[in-house]
C-alpha cells in the first residue's frame, strides 16, 4: 500500500477551513481509476480528470491501480478548484516521485491539462488566515497569484508556473526564493475633481459633510443638473484607505474573483450598478454565495442612479446592511457573511418625466404619477438616509462661468481632519465615523444647549420626525461641528435640519 497526506484549505465566503488530502494507491486493482470522497462539489469531483491529464502531460508516470482520495474532515463541504494541486502532489508523494517532507507545506491551486498552475480566487483571505493560525508553515500557490501573495508580510510563500517546476523545487533540484513582501503606498485617487462642477454650492457642501461623517446622501433634481457628476467625484474627497481597510476590501474582491493582476486595492471602491440589477447581484448570493455590489462597495461608495427605477425588493433589501454594515447571504447549501460598510449615494429625478418643479420646462406627469414615482422609496428606507439635497438646473450664465471652484484636494483636507477627530473620539471602539453612532453614544457625545434643543424640538414637531430621523440630524450636526473643530452648536443643528427631506 502506498499512502500520502498533504495539507490544503477550502473556503466558505471569507472564512478559511483546513483540509487534509489523504491519498491511497491500491496497486492490486486491475483498473486504473481515481475516486474522490469527502463531500466535494462537482468542480472537486472533476479534479481527477484534470490531475491525471496534468500529470501525464508533464511527463510523469501514473501508477497502476485504484487511487482513493479522501478530503478530511469528511463532513465539511469542499468547493472550487483549490484541490487540484494538493491531489497531484499527494499522488507524486505516494509514488515516491517527491522525496521531501511535506508536513510543513500547504498547497492549493488549479491545474491545466498541460500541467500549468492557474490562478484561483480568494487567495488573500487564505494567506491571512494561515499567517494568523499557523506559524512556520510554507505555502505553495500558482505564479499568477504572486501579486496577491506579496501583500502578506509574515508568511513564507512560494509560487510555481507548472507541475514540473514545483516537483523540481520540492526535490531540491531547483532553487526558489519566497515571494518578497511589497509594502503598498495608499493614496487618494487621481482623476475627476470637484472643481469641474459648476455652481451647486449647497450640494457640494452636503457632499463634504457626507464624506466627513460617512453619511448616506440622496440627490434629487431635473436631468442634467449634475447629480451623477457630483456622485462620481465623491471618492476624490474621501480620506485614503488605511492598510486594514485596503486588506479588507481586497479580500472581498479576491473572493469574488475580481482582483485580476492587482496585489492590493489601493483606492476606495466606487460601485454603480444599473437600475435593472437583481437583488442577488446587489446583496450577494448565487450557488456559491458570492459577495454582491454592497460588499464590493465596502469602505467606499455605492452609487445608485435613478434610485426609484430599481425594483422595490432591491431597495428594501438595502435596509439591513445600511443599518448594520454587514450582510449574511443564506442559501440552501451554505451561509456566508460579508462586510458591507459603505456610503450610499442615490440620485433621482423629481418625477417620471424629470421636470416637476423646473422653472423653464413644463412637467407632463399627472399628480398620481408623481406620487407613485416618489413612493417607491419607503419611509423606513428614507429614514436611513442622512442627507437630502435638491439640485436645481443650472442657467446658462452659471454654466459658462469661467471661475474656478474649490478643488477636491482642499475639500479632502478638511474631511481628513474631521475623520481624524472622530478616530480620536472613538479610540478603542469598533467605530469609524459619526454615521455609525448608536442612540446611547449620541446622548454621550452630543450635548445640546437650550438654543439647539429649541431648534430641534421645533423641527421635530413641524417635520413630524421619527426617532431615527432625529438621530440622523444629531449625527450630521456632530459631523458639521467636527469640520469646524468645535462642539455642537445651534448653527450646526440648523444646518443639519436643512439636509432633511422637505415635506411634499
Amino acid at each position: 500500500m502506498r499512502y500520502s497526506r498533504v495539507r490544503t484549505i477550502t473556503t466558505l465566503g471569507l472564512n478559511v477551513m483546513d483540509v487534509l488530502v489523504e491519498l491511497d494507491i491500491d496497486g492490486r486493482a486491475l483498473i486504473q481509476d481515481m475516486d474522490i470522497v469527502g463531500l466535494g462539489d462537482t468542480v472537486v469531483k472533476e479534479s481527477k480528470k484534470r490531475v491525471k491529464s496534468a500529470v501525464k502531460n508533464s511527463g510523469i508516470d501514473l501508477p497502476n491501480g485504484r487511487i482513493t482520495v479522501n478530503l478530511a474532515p469528511s463532513d465539511l463541504k469542499k468547493e472550487g478548484s483549490y484541490l487540484d494541486l494538493p491531489i497531484a502532489i499527494g499522488l507524486l508523494k505516494a509514488t515516491s516521485q517527491i522525496k521531501a517532507d511535506l508536513n510543513e507545506f500547504v498547497f492549493f491551486g488549479e491545474l491545466g491539462l498541460d500541467g500549468s498552475l492557474r490562478r484561483v480566487r480568494g487567495v488573500l483571505p487564505i494567506l491571512l488566515s494561515i499567517s494568523r493560525k499557523s506559524k512556520g508553515l510554507k505555502v505553495v500557490l500558482p505564479a499568477p497569484n504572486a501579486s496577491e501573495a506579496s501583500v502578506v508580510e509574515s508568511l513564507e510563500i512560494y509560487t510555481a508556473q507548472n507541475l514540473n517546476e514545483l516537483v523540481g523545487f520540492l526535490n531540491g533540484q531547483i532553487q526558489k526564493a519566497p515571494v518578497a513582501y511589497d509594502r503598498p503606498i495608499l493614496d487618494s485617487p487621481v482623476g475627476s475633481d470637484m472643481s469641474e462642477i459648476k455652481g451647486q454650492e449647497f450640494a457640494k457642501r452636503a457632499a463634504e459633510v457626507a464624506a466627513a461623517g460617512g453619511h448616506n446622501i440622496s440627490m434629487k433634481g431635473s436631468p442634467g443638473c449634475g447629480k451623477t457628476m457630483l456622485a462620481r467625484r465623491m471618492p476624490s474627497i474621501l480620506p485614503p484607505l488605511t492598510m486594514d481597510e485596503a486588506i479588507e476590501t481586497t479580500m472581498i474582491y479576491s473572493v469574488a474573483g475580481l482582483l485580476g493582476e492587482k496585489g492590493l486595492i489601493k483606492e476606495r471602491p466606487f460601485r454603480s450598478p444599473h437600475h435593472t440589477a437583481s437583488t442577488t447581484s446587489i446583496v450577494g448570493g448565487g450557488n456559491e454565495a458570492r459577495p454582491g455590489e454592497i460588499s464590493l462597495a465596502h469602505n467606499g461608495v455605492l452609487f445608485m442612479d435613478e434610485f426609484p427605477e430599481f425594483r422595490r425588493d432591491v431597495i428594501e433589501a438595502l435596509r439591513q446592511p445600511v443599518e448594520d454594515g454587514v450582510i449574511t447571504v443564506a442559501r440552501a447549501k451554505l451561509t456566508a457573511t460579508y462586510p458591507a460598510r459603505f456610503m450610499l449615494v442615490v440620485a433621482q429625478n423629481p418625477c417620471p418625466c424629470g421636470w416637476y418643479g423646473d422653472k423653464t420646462r413644463e412637467c407632463t406627469c399627472s399628480w398620481y404619477d408623481i406620487q407613485r414615482y416618489n413612493r417607491k422609496i419607503s419611509g423606513p428606507m428614507e429614514d436611513r438616509i442622512d442627507i437630502f439635497v435638491e439640485m436645481p438646473r443650472l442657467d446658462f450664465d452659471k454654466y459658462m462661468d469661467t471661475s474656478t471652484s474649490e478643488s477636491s484636494d482642499s475639500i479632502r483636507e478638511r474631511v481628513v481632519r474631521a475623520r481624524e477627530r472622530q478616530t480620536r473620539r472613538y479610540r478603542g471602539m469598533k467605530l469609524f465615523s459619526n454615521s455609525q453612532l448608536s442612540h446611547a453614544l449620541l446622548k454621550e457625545y452630543v450635548i445640546l444647549d437650550p438654543a439647539s434643543r429649541s431648534i430641534l424640538s421645533g423641527a421635530a414637531d413641524r417635520m413630524k420626525l421619527t426617532g431615527r430621523a432625529i438621530d440622523r440630524i444629531l449625527k450630521v450636526a456632530l459631523t458639521i461641528a467636527d469640520l469646524e473643530e468645535s462642539p455642537v452648536l445651534a448653527r450646526h443643528i440648523a444646518e443639519a435640519i436643512q439636509y432633511r427631506k422637505k415635506q411634499e
